[in-house]
């Protein structure tokens, strides 16, 4: 059984890639928003006629969620949309491997961030002690 879900609803594919966050790791990008909640990640893939035929994109979509499914367990709870460039066509999966892992860290490491303009949520503990 997957440890990701799949991207149905139209509505979550425009709010991803209207207000999503990006990132890119060799032939790939990523597109994520964060979603309430404790359902498992839900993942699509933008893979066009550009990377090869249908037996080649197949393929990449196949080695694209092997790899993601091996690091879910890392990856928030969210949206996330991966479109795949004609480089990833020719690259076999451990280095495909590499490259969700590089995107799967970089959603990690920003969803800890603190977001600009707002306080770590630390503050609220500091300001209860100190009443």
């Amino acid at each position: 059984m997957s440890a990701t879900w799949r991207i149905r609803e139209r509505s979550t594919f425009a709010e991803v890639r209207r207000r999503g966050s990006r990132a890119r790791s060799g032939p790939l990008a990523l597109i994520w928003i964060p979603l309430a909640g404790d359902d498992p990640p839900k993942v699509a893939y933008a893979i066009g006629k550009a990377v090869g035929s249908a037996v080649v994109r197949n393929r990449v979509r196949r080695r694209l969620r092997w790899a993601l499914d091996q690091l879910a367990d890392g990856l928030p709870s969210g949206a996330y949309l991966i479109r795949v460039s004609p480089g990833a066509a020719s690259a076999p999966a451990s280095v495909l491997r590499t490259h969700v892992a590089a995107l799967v860290a970089t959603v990690a490491r920003r969803s800890d961030a603190p977001q600009p303009g707002r306080r770590p949520l630390a503050h609220l503990v500091d300001d209860a002690a100190s009443r």
